[in-house]
């Protein structure tokens, strides 16, 4: 799986994303008052400077806490304690360890060929394979940067040998990676559900028929645009193969199966779940393939441990920065700015959207989760939101963020993997960004899509 690079210093924002923060920190200090505009104004500096995301929320609350004197210093290290100190949060190692596992067991290439043997045949064949492989993957682990770091090298070089334009290859696998973390299980829920007090089972479960809408609007677009460049099939289908290929997955199949249908089922919870993950690839791994080996086991262990303490770290540094938002009384200072507005589920859920756009194009998804929960879910569930639902429309919004830059941490991944130019790995993205736009409105408009199976399902 490839790093999550959110601990290393980055180039700075360039100029114009400057201005911007810096307008927006003129409108933070205007509206809500002296000491908080040093908590943001520190925070947004660090951030243009290129310091790592959980530095710039650790340090810039530092700050705050010494300026204001609302409280001990000691504090800070309490709240951030106090941020992990939760149960549900032990599934994001295991989900990592068990993403990681499969990875380096070659349970991904079983997948991509059977893929392959699926929808091979279809017009752009390999551009739909590329989207049903991120979707079975997205069952095991959880995470973009996993499917991107994974699948990704496989699926841009079997593309790149069969023909198809780079920019095309690099962009459908970016846009399916985002899949993983809506489909369950998903890190990102964890997190959420941790910030919400919401059911992570309930999420998991309100994300699977979202990601498949992804998966369908995607597929959609790759036949638009096979039709029009010409793109011809792949392969022809072939039952032996298929049947072949089949054979050769089936128990990676089983993964997705064995967790989702645990915890729909109440068998384990998401916690168990991800051991249960773990065991099963490690099963799979050094029983079944044989293809972990002693030295692999030790870079995948370091691997994750590595990954989850960044995860942590930022979760942490950014419930400190939750907590100087809730008690300073951010939430009504956005309520009292939306004024006659804040009425409107319809308005006031644009409105969420595009601040869920704007700041995924700056921040880490597990930040913002833990920033933006305390002040966005209130002001949703005034006008009858369910906070289930708005966990799907929350990460999705985050998802389609991490296509974009400045941060745009999956294309930076791809970008890495591929030997394709950041630039060509955006401009390659651009078109996939209609369909999810596309999803995002169905879901935000049509709740039945997200909140149809928990339903069902717990209530």
């Amino acid at each position: 799986m490839a790093r999550l690079s959110v601990m290393r210093w980055h180039k700075p924002i360039v100029t114009p994303t400057l201005s911007a923060l810096a307008v927006l920190g003129c409108v933070i200090l205007a509206v809500m008052g002296h000491y908080l505009s040093f908590l943001f104004f520190s925070l947004f500096t660090m951030l243009v400077l290129g310091v790592p995301i959980a530095i710039s929320l650790a340090g810039s609350c530092l700050i705050f806490v010494l300026i204001s004197g609302q409280v001990p210093n000691i504090v800070v290290a309490h709240r951030m304690i106090n941020g992990i100190d939760s149960f549900p949060l032990l599934a994001i190692p295991f989900f990592i360890f068990a993403g990681s596992l499969m990875n380096n067991a070659g349970i991904t290439e079983r997948i991509f060929n059977f893929a392959k043997a699926l929808m091979g045949w279809m017009r752009g064949g390999l551009g739909h394979v590329n989207v049903g492989a991120s979707i079975v993957f997205s069952g095991m682990s959880g995470a973009a940067v996993a499917d991107a770091g994974g699948l990704g090298m496989i699926e841009v070089k079997a593309m790149k040998d069969a023909g198809y334009d780079e920019e095309f290859a690099v962009g459908i696998t970016a846009a399916s990676s985002t899949i993983g973390p809506i489909i369950p299980p998903s890190l990102p829920m964890v997190i959420y559900g941790v910030m919400a007090s919401a059911s992570v089972g309930q999420l998991f479960a309100a994300g699977l028929l979202p990601g498949l809408l992804m998966g369908a609007m995607l597929m959609l677009m790759i036949f638009l645009i096979a039709r029009r460049r010409g793109y011809q099939r792949d392969t022809t289908f072939s039952v032996r193969v298929l049947g072949h290929t089949f054979g050769r997955a089936l128990l990676s199949l089983m993964t997705p199966v064995i967790i989702v249908g645990g915890i729909i089922t109440g068998a384990f919870t998401p916690t168990e779940a991800a051991v249960a993950a773990v065991f099963y690839a490690l099963f799979l791994g050094v029983v079944v393939y044989r293809t972990l080996t002693w030295r692999k086991l030790l870079k995948v262990s370091m691997e994750t441990i590595e990954t989850t303490a960044v995860i942590l770290f930022i979760v942490a540094a950014a419930s400190i920065f939750a907590w100087i938002l809730t008690s300073n009384q951010v939430t009504q200072h956005v309520i009292a700015l939306m004024g006659p507005f804040s009425d409107s589920k319809v308005v006031v859920l644009m409105m969420a959207n595009l601040v869920l756009i704007i700041v995924g194009c700056f921040m880490e998804t597990i930040a913002a989760i833990t920033i933006l929960v305390p002040v966005l879910l209130p002001l949703v569930m005034a006008v009858g939101v369910d906070p289930v639902h708005f966990g799907v429309i929350m990460v999705l919004n985050l998802m389609i963020g991490l296509l974009t830059p400045p941060v745009g941490m999956v294309l930076y991944v791809l970008s890495r993997v591929s030997n394709v130019s950041f630039e060509r790995c955006m401009r390659g993205t651009i078109p996939f960004l209609i369909p999810l736009v596309i999803c995002l409105l169905l879901v935000t408009f049509v709740p039945a899509i997200s909140m149809w199976l928990p339903t069902l399902v717990y209530r």
